[in-house]
């Protein structure tokens, strides 16, 4: 069973107003290699390998039939904004004509009336200041991977030589954190290495002053369980990690960097609405295209097994709206009505969400499971609604 329920009436939840939600968000694979070797990469260390098939770079009229296809969804649903991440492997490899060619293609289709956010998610090592300039003039995001200090993020992000990579990363971030880039500049993305300082980690970060800091748990399932996460309920390292970096964020004096995986937390706790796909349950929006020009469900769903994310279209065959139509894409729409009993039935369930659904496979039951990470989860929550209790108890009693 791969899906909520196996056999998902897409055209029946249709007909009932609860599907499907138009994409809003397209990951583009412009390159499907990588000049680094990170030892928990998802893609070239994973259950998947059918990145080895893939070509190298995305061929220019698959490229340009993407451009078209975003532009055609963006015309059948008429939203505001669309919002467009240039992925690989490593995307800085398709190079700045091929960057610049994409940019100017898609906005150049896109209807008046939709705006186009563009964003680069990269690991920094070609990011010169030519790649800058283009980034300023054609309006163009980038955000950068880094684990941490040197120590920790060599650890894991070395290049296929078996070097480092910190150095090379810092001095993009230092060129990104000058006054004339840092316009261009969306965050920094942190894998969560629960072996590390989390307050150290969290320091080092805040030393490049990102505007905003995405933390991310390792990608992992019930089957390959990420490192650290045993069948004890009560060990729970990575709540502990995540609420030593909550606690020295939310308490920190003057404006804080955006981090949305605590954000949502709180917005949750307090009666709102996620900001990541990763907590809360939100129904997905996105669209993953390979450089084949294949679409898939979601790049990190091959963390579970060969194939896991592919649905058999694409983009020379197949508009988004098609995709739509797929039980996968259905499935991560369908919110709680998706979500396994026990999590229904959780005191911190509407806050969670399910936590992120690749999280959620296990071999021989599909998604239909809590989150490996369900123990560290609940946990976190508790401490931040206890931190937030706890404030506004201190508030309500200074009125008084």
């Amino acid at each position: 069973m791969l899906w909520p329920d196996d056999l998902l009436d897409v055209a029946a939840l249709r007909a009932a107003g609860s599907l499907p939600l138009p994409f809003r968000e397209f990951v583009v694979k412009i390159h499907s290699r990588c000049n680094l070797a990170c030892t928990y990469c998802y893609v070239y260390e994973g259950a998947d390998q059918l990145w080895r098939e893939q070509p190298r770079t995305m061929p220019w009229h698959t490229a340009e039939q993407v451009c078209r296809r975003v532009a055609e969804h963006a015309t059948a649903h008429r939203p505001a904004s669309v919002r467009v991440i240039l992925h690989g492997g490593e995307p800085l490899l398709a190079g700045p004509a091929f960057l610049r060619a994409f940019t100017r293609t898609l906005r150049g289709l896109l209807p008046a009336a939709t705006a186009a956010e563009i964003l680069i998610q990269t690991n920094g090592l070609l990011l010169d200041e030519a790649l800058l300039r283009l980034c300023h003039e054609e309006d163009v995001r980038v955000a950068v991977s880094l684990d941490g200090p040197p120590e920790i993020h060599d650890r894991a992000r070395r290049d296929h030589a078996g070097r480092g990579s910190h150095t090379r990363v810092a001095a993009a971030l230092h060129r990104l954190g000058t006054a004339e880039h840092r316009p261009v500049w969306a965050g920094v993305l942190c894998t969560v290495d629960v072996t590390a300082d989390p307050l150290a980690t969290y320091d080092h970060l805040l030393s490049y002053h990102p505007p905003a800091i995405r933390l991310i748990l390792p990608l992992g399932n019930w089957t390959r369980p990420p490192a650290g996460r045993t069948d004890d309920p009560s060990h729970v390292p990575y709540a502990v990690w995540l609420a030593a970096v909550f606690d020295r964020w939310y308490h920190a004096p003057g404006p804080s960097v955006r981090i949305a995986f605590f954000e949502s937390i709180l917005d949750l706790l307090l009666g709102g609405v996620t900001r990541t796909e990763t907590i809360g349950g939100a129904p997905t929006q996105l669209a993953v295209v390979d450089t084949d020009g294949a679409l898939t469900l979601s790049d990190q769903l091959k963390s579970a097994y060969e194939g896991a994310d592919r649905s058999g279209f694409d983009v020379h065959r197949h508009s988004f709206d098609a995709l739509l139509d797929h039980p996968g894409v259905a499935a991560r729409q369908l919110t709680a009505t998706g979500l396994a009993e026990q999590c229904r039935s959780c005191p911190v369930g509407a806050v969670c969400g399910g936590g992120h659904y690749p999280h959620r496979y296990r071999a021989g039951s599909g998604y239909l499971n809590p989150s490996v990470y369900c123990p560290d989860l609940m946990a976190l929550i508790r401490h931040v609604a206890g931190v937030l209790r706890a404030d506004l108890g201190r508030l309500t009693e200074a009125r008084r």
